[in-house]
């Protein structure tokens, strides 16, 4: 089961997630070894990139030996969409490190319809070369997704084109202004591309997240739940806050 890590509020949290990833860093960067991180957009991770920032402007924490790899895009989605994860990831963390652009790896939504198996081969295979995921961190969605691995979604699924829950696209649509502008189908990494990685931070922040984060970790591994498939995964961490852990 995972280990569960309870924080006053989110502030708190954040800054403990993003301790973790910089420490990772650091080990990695004494042995001389790239450190791969897989990241995830949303408003949950948002303080914790904060966070990085501050550490690599006043102390000096260098991000040249890390490679990241997003968990998803909308598709289909030009790169310099308002609504991107890839402008999201450069606006709120990628622009303001050291990270070299050939070590950032976020799905494209701009390729076309034919070239998308191919495409997410060639992204399972570039993490598998890489000696696969350190260190995973998850948001987890009020249906329990995690990426766009939306409710039914197999435990054996890779990287591949989804289509995106009506559920989610609601949520959504606050950000996209209406549902009609909110995209139907993303490019995602799929559960076991998730729960191959060797560690799993999954955060969740405030009272909207407290029943699905209870029903991940009390109920049985459920495929209507993904986000309860990290119930088996060997090395996995919710750091949550008082209020989204309110219901366990």
């Amino acid at each position: 089961m995972p280990k569960i890590f309870n924080y006053k509020n989110f502030n708190k949290g954040s800054i403990v997630v993003a301790n973790k990833i910089s420490g990772l860093i650091k080990t990695k960067g004494k042995l001389n070894e790239k450190c791969v991180l897989g990241l995830s957009t949303g408003s949950s991770p948002i303080k914790t990139y904060s966070e990085l920032i501050k550490m690599h402007k006043k102390e000096g924490l260098s991000f040249k030996n890390v490679v990241i790899f997003n968990l998803d895009e909308f598709y289909p989605m030009k790169p310099n969409s308002q609504f991107s994860y890839h402008k999201f990831m450069f606006n709120k963390f990628l622009k303001h490190i050291d990270i070299q652009k050939k070590n950032v790896n976020i799905p494209k939504g701009d390729i076309s319809n034919k070239e998308i198996r191919n495409y997410c081969e060639n992204f399972e295979k570039k993490i598998d070369n890489l000696g696969g995921i350190d260190l995973q961190l998850l948001g987890i969605g009020t249906n329990g997704h995690i990426g766009f691995n939306e409710p039914g979604s197999n435990i054996s699924s890779m990287t591949r084109k989804v289509e995106i829950s009506n559920h989610s696209r609601l949520v959504l649509s606050k950000d996209f202004k209406s549902i009609d502008n909110v995209p139907k189908n993303a490019i995602t990494m799929g559960v076991k591309t998730i729960l191959k990685a060797k560690k799993i931070i999954l955060i969740a922040w405030g009272k909207t997240k407290s029943e699905i984060i209870r029903k991940t970790l009390k109920e049985k591994i459920n495929p209507l739940v993904p986000a309860s498939y990290l119930q088996n995964h060997k090395n996995t961490e919710f750091i949550l806050d008082n209020d989204s852990s309110s219901y366990l």
